[in-house]
This record gives C-alpha cells, structure tokens and sequence, in this order.
C-alpha cells in the first residue's frame, strides 16, 4: 500500500509531498486510516532538529485519529472500522520496570509516532495496537485529536502529583497546553488562576473555567499571591522569574514543568527547604490516556481549534510558529 503524506526533507524546510511503501503489518500492529491530525508545536520542534533528534524525511503528527482498517493476527481488542486515537508514543518494550510499572511513557525503549517512523500528516500510519485509543462517542475527531498529546500531557501531571479538590491550581500560559489544563483543573474541583501575557485573552480564559486571571508582568498583584497555591503548572517555552513562582506556592507546594524549555532553570534554593518541589512530566500512560479520554468525554472537555485541510499544512505551521493560533491546530484528510 502507498501513503501519501507531506514531509520536511531538510532541517527547518517547508513540508512536501511524500511518498512510502507500508511494510506488511506485524502481529500487533494496525493501520490507521488518518482522517485528523493536530499540529503540535513538537512537531516544529522535529522540524527543526532542536533536540536533534530527526532524521530526514521526516513525516510529522502525533495527534492522529483515524480508523482502524488493517491489523495483525495477534490484535484482539480493537476491531476494523474502530475510531481510534494515537499520540506521541506507539510503542514501547513493554517488559521493563517501567512498563510493568504502568509507566510505559519513560520506557527507554519508547517508540515515538514521528520520530521512529513516519508519523500522522499522511493518509494512513501504523502503530503497535496496545499503544492505540478507542475515541468515545461523546468526543468529536476535530476537537479531540489535540488529546492525545497536549491533552495527556497537562492531565497526567494534574494525576501523579495528587491534584485535587480543593487545591488552588495556577496555569501559567494559556495557549495550545494551558487552555486544555484550565478546563480539567477546574473539573477536578479546584480553585484555578491563569497567569497570562495576553490581557485581551481573559473572558475566553474564564470560559475554559478559571477562576481568576493575572497578567504574568503585573508583579504588583503577583506578590499578593505568595504563599498561595498547592500546584503550579507551567505550560511555556520562554525564560520566567521560576523564583517568583515557587514564592506563590505553600509550603510544600509543586511547581511542575511540561514546556520544553530552552533554557536551564535558575531558582534560590531555600525554597526546597520548606519542602517545596520542582517537577516535571511527559505526556502519560496508556491507563491515563484511556482514562484522560473518557474523562474529557464525562466533562465535555475539547480543545479550541482551527481546522485546515492536510495540503494546508504549511499554513498552519507558519501561523504556530507566529503564535497565532487560537489555541490547536488540525489538520483534516477530505
């Protein structure tokens, strides 16, 4: 079978059409039929080799939802014509401490979407069925496929640190990753403040259900909320005053990462002494994904998007990479 896709043959290069053979499928393996895929700003990381991991051509996407239309012989769980999700990961070794751990997304052997393979921008892609997510019916494709990684990878972290009601949780950046942390924060019941750099954002921000916003440059009003919040979650790429933000937290409070930062991350240590911790997290286990999926579908939790047609690809990477999307980017198969 040939799969049309759109890939970048160069480091930093606009995306061109691309052509591959499919290898006959393993035992677990199932072809997808790709019919939406988010653009992930990891994606124009790859793009762009910044953590040299790319090799060229190279086929992006890892939001992918499709439909199951081929599977190997040893696949019993789904079946063809399933909607099905895959993220970032599609497969691991399975047999590790982390894996039999139920923490498969730090295998060492993880195998990524679009970096091991050829990934989602393209008719079709495979992936190890067990790393494969039935979509619920309450969830739409378009609104959905940003779940599977910008969605995982800001529920996951809200899970393993024991995020729940009452806390008072702050977002800091609310874009793609924070407008997506703002709506489950509030379903978990807690108290939820955005920390923002774009005043003119603040009413959709109380839509997606936070609580209170703050301007991320007002450090009057910042210095007001010191000792403040049990959970900060951080969704941003740029340098910030980190020592600022762990001032926010209570005693024994958590500051987590899930933006890829350019930079080293420079705070006082004293904050540790009163048990504060710094932390971080990448995209989640295939048990959190299922349940981070039927969760949104309980709670009626979507991201915001922007649909273009897959030949549009290069649009909606230039208007990423300009930081004017508001707030996903997906890219349908027509």
């Amino acid at each position: 079978m040939t799969v049309e896709a759109y890939a970048v043959y160069h480091q930093g290069e606009q995306l061109r059409e691309f052509k591959y053979e499919l290898e006959p499928l393993c035992p677990w393996e199932i072809e997808v039929t790709v019919t939406h895929c988010g653009i992930c700003h990891s994606d124009i990381h790859l793009i762009d080799n910044d953590w040299e991991i790319s090799s060229y051509p190279l086929v992006p996407g890892h939001e992918i939802i499709g439909t199951v239309t081929a599977k190997g012989k040893s696949v019993d769980v789904l079946k063809l014509g399933d909607r099905v999700g895959i993220g970032w990961q599609c497969g691991s070794c399975l047999v590790c401490e982390h894996c039999t751990g139920g923490r498969e997304n730090i295998c060492h052997k993880a195998k990524a979407t679009c970096v091991d393979q050829y990934g989602g921008f393209a008719t079709a892609v495979r992936a190890d069925s067990r790393f494969a997510f039935r979509i619920p019916d309450a969830l739409q494709s378009e609104t959905t496929a940003p779940l599977l990684c910008g969605g995982i990878t800001v529920y996951s972290p809200l899970r393993i640190y024991g995020v729940t009601a009452p806390m008072k949780v702050g977002i800091i950046g609310i874009g793609g990753l924070g407008h997506l942390a703002v709506q489950f924060a509030n379903k978990f019941g807690c108290e939820v403040t955005a920390f923002t750099s774009s005043p003119e954002k603040e009413a959709e921000i109380r839509q997606f259900g936070s609580h209170s916003v703050i301007l991320n440059t007002d450090h009057k009003v910042l210095l007001k909320e010191k000792g403040s919040y049990d959970f900060i979650l951080s969704t941003v790429f740029t340098d910030m005053n980190w020592d600022l933000y762990m001032s926010l937290l209570k005693r024994g409070g958590k500051l987590c990462f899930v933006g890829a930062l350019a930079n080293p991350i420079s705070i006082s240590p004293h904050h540790l002494t009163f048990g504060k911790v710094l932390c971080g997290s990448n995209i989640g286990s295939r048990r959190m994904i299922s349940e981070m999926l039927e969760f949104a579908a309980r709670h009626n939790i979507s991201a915001k998007t922007e649909v273009l047609p897959m030949a549009e690809v290069n649009r909606g990477i230039k208007k990423i990479r300009a930081n004017k999307a508001r707030y996903r980017i997906v890219l349908i198969n027509t």
